[in-house]
């Protein structure tokens, strides 16, 4: 647990920082003035806080969580110092770890809403600028956090394999979270190759990791959920749609009582696709038609993911083939102009079977 022997402003601040609260909100925690925080912020190393603030101070740090403790190590660093590189060497700075800081943060924006040359932008070349073997504890984590999102990126635009790939970046991210021993990125990352093992098409073996993580303490609860769901979706790309619609079922409950509201969707859509390779096309309508009304379709991700699952139940009825195959060209379009690859593939490959199926696979 991270100690402090004496707070100041630059102290209080990074705490403030690593909890993620505003300065108001930071303030009612400690149960101090609003001007109080504010000076901190202003003065940070020129102004040290009360006593009795301090000892309020150490509460409030060692009442953080392990995340929000972590985050405070890595923010501390005196300004202009130089630190954990070798004698003579540039460095890194710690206003340098708070720039590199503050563009993870923006390019997790700019993904999720899958701007990937402006994630990149930001990404590359602070991995660039300061390799791994140059950097102290503080640099490592963001240098691999970086990685992890190079390779959200990269498995976004279906690059899984191989060098520059989804796959070779998270592995070099895990090495340096299992160096540092921080066991919940460490499952995190172990959670998204096994991700890019199921999109390689590694189906049984995906499946098995799946159910160990969704049993795994070091995730979230919704992270457990996301697992378990995942299970049931390699499992129906298998082609054993019975029980993998049991499995979503039970995730999709376990995010109704986390009140996870937009996986809770996914969920259903999932879980649609199951009930059509069952053969019920019935119900596989009735649950997409929830996640279209309570989805969120902001993204483009969000959009192909979601009308990608429309057309795929909608092509396997003969009454409403054509409507899911102009479905198809129209994401299809979509997927393409954001370089969204691995959906267009989906997409390509539910439309060759479409076309070419002789209706053996389509209700008549």
């Amino acid at each position: 647990m991270p100690t402090v022997r004496q707070w100041t402003g630059r102290e209080a601040r990074a705490l403030r920082r690593a909890v993620r609260m505003s300065i108001r909100a930071f303030a009612e925690e400690l149960g101090v003035n609003v001007r109080t925080v504010a000076k901190w912020e202003k003065l940070q190393a020129g102004t040290v806080p009360r006593p009795d603030t301090q000892a309020i101070l150490d509460t409030a740090l060692n009442r953080a969580d392990i995340a929000a403790q972590q985050r405070f190590q890595l923010l501390l660093a005196e300004t202009g110092t130089v630190v954990g590189t070798p004698a003579g060497d540039a460095g890194v700075y710690s206003w340098d770890h708070e720039a590199w800081a503050d563009d993870i943060e923006r390019a997790v924006v700019y993904l999720s809403r899958q701007n990937f040359p402006a994630a990149t932008a930001l990404i590359n070349p602070w991995l660039l600028r300061f390799p791994a073997d140059r950097l102290d504890a503080r640099g490592l984590y963001l240098h691999a956090r970086s990685l992890v999102l190079a390779g959200d990126v990269q498995r976004d635009q279906g690059t899984l394999l191989g060098p520059g790939s989804a796959q070779r970046s998270y592995r070099r991210a895990l090495s340096i979270f299992a160096d540092l021993d921080i066991p919940r990125r460490i499952a995190q990352v172990s959670l998204s190759l096994t991700v890019i093992d199921e999109m390689a098409g590694n189906l049984h073996g995906a499946a098995r990791c799946y159910q160990l993580f969704a049993d795994d303490e070091r995730l979230s609860g919704r992270d457990r959920a996301r697992s378990l769901l995942w299970v049931g979706t390699a499992l129906s790309k298998a082609g054993q749609h019975e029980y993998a619609a049991r499995v979503m079922a039970e995730a999709t409950n376990f995010f109704e009582d986390l009140d996870e509201a937009e996986d809770w969707s996914v969920a259903h859509q999932k879980l649609a696709l199951a009930y059509r390779g069952v053969g019920d096309l019935d119900q596989a309508l009735r649950l997409i038609e929830t996640a279209r009304v309570d989805g969120t379709q902001d993204t483009p991700m969000q959009r192909v993911r979601l009308n990608t699952a429309y057309a795929h139940i909608l092509v396997s009825d003969r009454a409403t083939r054509d409507e899911g195959l102009a479905l198809l060209e129209e994401t299809s379009r979509l997927a393409r102009g954001c370089g969204l690859n691995h959906q267009l593939r989906s997409i390509d490959g539910i439309r060759h079977d479409a076309e070419h199926s002789n209706g053996l696979n389509i209700r008549r």
